[in-house]
């Protein structure tokens, strides 16, 4: 593990520039982030890991164009995001799946859109129903599956949609823990073999460690980046190994200094 000050020298795919945000009303206003910046480059599996209510949610909503910054500018490969982008593809912790269709026509709905042939699409979902490894479940509804299954459907619905980008907003922060490190190392398998830049929000230092390039510490509110850290370990990790234990002491000693 190395240490980076904040930044980066090549062109980013994502790159936020002294944010800010303040919810106002007509009676108080609530500083939320605070002179943040930060880059993300090209298929880099990023990690933002910081405490509870610190404005996480917020960020990513801003990336997604589904936010505007009080302050400061936000980019997608050099140019301001203004609005949402299907190039910005967005997972959240509730999936909000379409219950009434299936799990392939859940899946296929984006390429749907973009008016794909229904071959090609029918293609395109199963490919990814298969690599979360939902093959056999393409014709149960929603109400049927747990809450992993569920999960697993919208990250392959978001996978299908093609993106440039993977905005994951702590998608596994409300499963058990044994489903947990399931999708953990499912996701780790998927984003290895279907490279995508993405960019995931934590509170959990072992889930950080364990799918993160790169983690970007954030502080407390208003929220603004602590410290950088490279993960140089070899994939799959294992979550009990001595090296990823160091690390994990380590983040956990600046994290509670961030805190």
């Amino acid at each position: 593990m190395r240490m980076e000050n904040p930044g980066t020298v090549d062109t980013p795919v994502i790159a936020c520039r002294d944010v800010a945000k303040t919810f106002a009303t007509q009676k108080t206003s609530l500083e939320v982030l605070r002179n943040l910046s930060l880059e993300v480059r090209d298929n880099e599996f990023v990690v933002l890991l910081g405490p509870g209510q610190c404005g996480k949610t917020t960020l990513v909503n801003m990336i997604a164009g589904l936010e505007k910054t009080t302050a400061g500018s936000i980019l997608y490969r050099g140019q301001p995001i203004s609005g949402p982008n299907p190039r910005l593809g967005v997972v959240y912790q509730t999936t909000a799946l379409f219950p009434w269709f299936t799990v392939m026509k859940n899946v296929d709905f984006g390429p749907r859109m973009k008016r794909m042939s229904r071959i090609q699409r029918l293609e395109r979902a199963q490919y990814f129903i298969n690599l979360v490894g939902l093959q056999g479940f393409e014709n149960a509804y929603p109400v049927k599956l747990s809450g992993g299954m569920r999960q697993r459907v919208g990250i392959a619905r978001a996978y299908a949609n093609d993106p440039d980008v993977m905005l994951m907003d702590e998608p596994f922060g409300h499963l058990d823990a044994q489903t947990r490190y399931s999708m953990q190392e499912a996701l780790e398998r998927i984003w290895s073999k279907e490279r995508r830049t993405v960019v995931f929000i934590t509170n959990n230092i072992e889930e950080a460690i364990y799918l993160a390039d790169r983690i970007i510490l954030l502080t407390n509110c208003p929220t603004s980046v602590k410290k950088e850290v490279i993960i140089d370990l070899p994939r799959p990790r294992d979550y009990v190994s001595r090296e990823f234990l160091d690390i994990r002491e380590q983040i956990s000693s600046i994290v509670e200094v961030t805190k």
